[in-house]
């Protein structure tokens, strides 16, 4: 099969790899149909050390199931399913607490022996708790949106269900990329009514108003959290969605976050040091929350708005490539010409 290795920051390969095969009685073999590149693969492209074995790429995809492992139940062959970015059990302790990804028996794709999903197929490790059977055909319509739930659905939703949105709460969201504008069209889900994106690339941002966003804010830095504050007469926003992971970001997520606030980090932070003293979360009594988005625990929650038609967020899919083009989807996504690249092989 044909599948997508990064051999160090900027270097992304299409090669022919061994077909997955059953490991494990617990174990699926997937085709894929659809997967996509992440803006948090664009981390690895800009930073990988070279290696000459290459890293499997890619951690969003659905398919149809072509082999299932002796301990697999409640699937077939021929099933249409969707896999969150990270394979669980669902069994155990913290997957029964709806932390998927730190089940005792997951991992994350493309390491440990286990493919990514920027290929023609994959093993899938733990199937019965990681893979979840869509009521669609192969040639759906509803793909590109149900591709999400995978990743950025679930992730910009974690975001704002860790800030616990609600219809009383005033969001800022930090950034316009796909997760940025999946937390818009979370908090919008949630109640929240005035929603502040903070994002200065035009075709996004009037994506975000679509999804619910009541303003934008182009400014950066502190300019930005000098205009939210203007919005917000002066108090600051009770919840903060970053979905960038860069200082700066976070720097803006203190300055526009209201005391008694909460700041809600989904963007992979891409330092380790950051404020949180007196001056800046302990005085104001300000909840520092996020992390890696369990999107296994909301698949089911959120399907229902994609078949029914009330969530479109496969809009977030702005241009579509074949697998053989990643490499191009990869420079397009880093240079800003794509939001986000769907990829069918």
């Amino acid at each position: 099969m044909r599948a997508t290795f990064m051999y160090g920051a900027g270097d992304v390969r299409v090669e022919n790899a061994p077909d997955p095969a059953i490991q494990q009685p617990t174990d699926a073999v997937v085709r894929i149909v659809r997967s996509c590149i992440c803006g948090s693969d664009l981390h690895p492209y800009h930073s990988l050390p070279v290696s000459e074995q290459g890293t499997p790429m890619g951690h969003e995809f659905l398919g149809v199931i072509e082999d299932l492992g002796s301990e697999v139940s409640g699937l077939k062959r021929g099933d249409v399913v969707v896999a969150p970015f990270a394979y669980s059990d669902n069994t155990c302790l913290f997957c029964r607490e709806g932390l998927h990804t730190s089940c005792l028996n997951g991992r994350f794709w493309g390491r440990d022996g286990v493919g990514g999903g920027q290929a023609e197929a994959i093993r899938v490790p733990q199937a019965q708790g990681t893979l979840v059977k869509l009521p669609v055909g192969e040639d759906s319509e509803l793909l590109p949106s149900l591709l999400t739930l995978s990743d950025v659905y679930g992730t910009g939703y974690h975001a704002a269900k860790q800030a616990h949105v609600n219809a009383r709460t005033t969001v800022a969201v930090i950034g316009d990329g796909a997760v940025g504008l999946m937390a818009v069209l979370s908090a919008k889900r949630l109640g929240a009514e005035r929603i502040i994106l903070m994002g200065r690339h035009d075709e996004r941002t009037k994506l975000g108003i679509d999804f619910g966003a009541t303003d934008v804010v182009p400014e950066r830095g502190a300019e930005g959290v000098e205009r939210v504050r203007e919005l917000t007469g002066g108090q600051g926003v009770h919840a903060v969605l970053e979905a960038v992971g860069y200082m700066n970001a976070y720097e803006t997520a203190v300055g526009v976050v209201r005391p008694g606030g909460v700041i809600s980090r989904v963007g992979v932070p891409q330092y380790e040091d950051a404020p949180i003293g007196f001056a800046s979360l302990f005085g104001p009594n300000i909840t520092l929350t996020g992390g890696p988005a369990p999107a296994r625990a909301y698949i089911e929650e959120l399907l229902p708005d994609v078949l029914e038609g009330r969530a479109e967020p496969g809009r977030v899919f702005d241009r579509t490539i074949g697998l053989e083009q990643v490499p191009d989807g990869y420079r397009a996504m880093n240079d800003r010409t794509a939001l986000k690249v769907l990829i069918q092989p």
